[in-house]
């Protein structure tokens, strides 16, 4: 039987938890995720997860957070002047927005403080510095194979 390499196309159902059993996302009740092992569309440790595997094949996978978003960086958490917002906008712990840079480039901002005169915003993935479980089942190695050249 054909085992999961780097470079087939598969598809995958999963259920991702903290470690606590907190589910942050699943693909159960809907379509399984389509992707190419090793083309980086994933976190490192789900795909490494899946090298080795069989079509129908189950596993629970622990995810540390070095293959996973990284560590929780604290030079991408600071403050903004509740001014430089709109005045319109409902703002609320938790709450993710789009913030431009003056270059261009766009960053999803998750607001952790609120004052008077200031918003505190963490550009970290909501998931960074936390080590991850996933309940992983192949689906299907299928056609779209393509061979693939991994970094050791």
């Amino acid at each position: 039987m054909k085992q999961a390499a780097y470079g087939d196309f598969v598809k995958v159902h999963y259920v991702g938890s903290l470690e606590d059993g907190t589910v942050f996302d699943s693909s159960q009740g809907g379509d399984p995720i389509e992707f190419v092992i090793g083309d980086g569309d994933l976190i490192p440790g789900f795909e490494e997860a899946l090298v080795g595997m069989s079509a129908g094949q189950s596993k629970r996978e622990h995810i540390p957070v070095d293959k996973a978003y990284g560590a929780h960086r604290p030079e991408m958490v600071g403050q903004m002047d509740r001014d430089r917002l709109p005045p319109e906008l409902e703002l609320k712990l938790g709450q993710q927005l789009v913030v431009t840079h003056p270059e261009g480039h766009r960053r999803r901002v998750t607001i952790t403080d609120i004052t008077d005169g200031a918003v505190t915003l963490d550009a970290n993935h909501p998931l960074a510095g936390k080590d991850l479980v996933f309940q992983i089942d192949l689906v299907e190695i299928g056609p779209g194979s393509a061979p693939l050249i991994v970094p050791g």
